[in-house]
């Protein structure tokens, strides 16, 4: 009986039985291409069911699969047959919805997977063995330009900046004509009202202290650097963070020396610092303390269907990637409470909240 399940949960699946198939996976480059220099043999890949771990480990021509009371093998062939079928899947379908192609689910039930999303608590999808099975699991997060992103940042309303609304100062009235201003996600609306009307919006701070802590931990002027791009993604309309950290340059928040804008390269090495940092896990409300997570890296699937590998052994191509390939993103203001004037120990202020994911082409 055929069941639907979301392209990101069969992005997923994919790229975990295209590894299996393959029997190896490609290191990306920063523009999302494979390099075709740097190949990973795949020994091993584990992953989580609600019934307990399966060990994947790929043989010359099988793929031994080993758990509680499990010892079986199924031909690798069979892997590959069904990854084309799923790639095939996603690509037809009009919608986010994907209608499980025939006979995948009869291998589903004989591969033993029963959760299309991995069942595990560190935020990682399934961990791999490079080289040998034996070899310490790293633990990857799967994202797949077939279907629709998790963010890298999606913090709610923890990842929000305040900005103190200063020059003119606004009667109630005011206040509330400019709140009502528009439909809820006109943000750039009642800032423009704002300007309009005389007053100007200066950056504060982070608004949750967990977070302002942890990114103190990259930089103690991070919040107000990430705070000024965001504020001028609303503003300008840029949202990849490459061109956003071009217009950071230019405006200088922080106000340093141009020999370390320029010959150091300072907001590019800060905001890969960042990128780095979520895509390893990092989260506005809780403790970050730079320390190493369960994520060691991503498996990025590419419109083609491609599987590339990212991750801290190759941390310098990894913050690269993520530099090229992110963007800032704009949450529901309902959720995330923001992009309305709010009154604080007797000053206004103005939130924008920070979210961050992948670009889709």
């Amino acid at each position: 009986m055929a069941f639907e399940a979301t392209k990101r949960e069969w992005g997923e699946l994919y790229a975990f039985f295209r590894l299996l198939a393959d029997g190896h996976t490609h290191c990306g480059t920063p523009d999302a291409k494979k390099d075709g220099s740097r190949q990973l043999p795949v020994a091993m890949v584990k992953r989580e069911e609600h019934d307990g771990t399966r060990r994947y480990i790929v043989e010359k021509d099988s793929v031994r699969i080993c758990g509680e009371n499990i010892d079986k093998r199924i031909p690798r062939e069979d892997f590959a047959t069904v990854a084309d079928l799923i790639l095939e899947g996603m690509r037809n379908a009009p919608g986010d919805e994907v209608t499980s192609p025939e006979g995948v689910e009869g291998f589903l039930d004989e591969a033993l997977i029963y959760d299309l999303e991995a069942k595990t608590d560190d935020r990682t999808d399934f961990s791999v063995s490079f080289y040998s099975a034996e070899a310490e699991p790293v633990g990857f997060a799967v994202r797949s330009r077939l279907g629709t992103m998790f963010p890298l940042l999606d913090g709610g309303r923890a990842a929000n900046f305040k900005f103190e609304q200063t020059g003119m100062k606004f009667a109630t009235p005011t206040v509330n004509k400019i709140n009502a201003h528009g439909e809820a996600n006109d943000v750039i609306g009642r800032m423009l009202m704002i300007e309009r009307l005389g007053g100007t919006l200066k950056y504060s701070d982070v608004a949750d202290k967990i977070f302002r802590s942890n990114l103190s931990m990259i930089d103690l002027h991070m919040g107000r650097l990430l705070g000024e791009m965001t504020r001028l993604m609303w503003l300008d309309g840029i949202t990849k963070v490459s061109e956003l950290t071009d217009e950071i340059k230019k405006l200088n928040p922080l106000k340093i020396k141009d020999e370390l804008i320029h010959k150091h390269g300072f907001y590019e090495y800060k905001i890969k610092e960042f990128l780095l940092a979520i895509a390893a896990g990092m989260r506005p409300a809780k403790l970050y303390n730079g320390k190493e997570s369960a994520i060691g890296g991503m498996f990025f699937v590419t419109g083609a269907g491609e599987v590339l590998c990212y991750q801290r052994a190759f941390r310098q191509t990894f913050a690269d990637f993520l530099f090229c390939n992110t963007r800032l993103e704009k949450g529901a203001t309902a959720k995330d409470k923001y992009g309305y004037l709010e009154r604080e120990n007797g000053a206004y202020f103005f939130k924008l909240n920070l979210k961050v994911g992948l670009l889709k082409r």
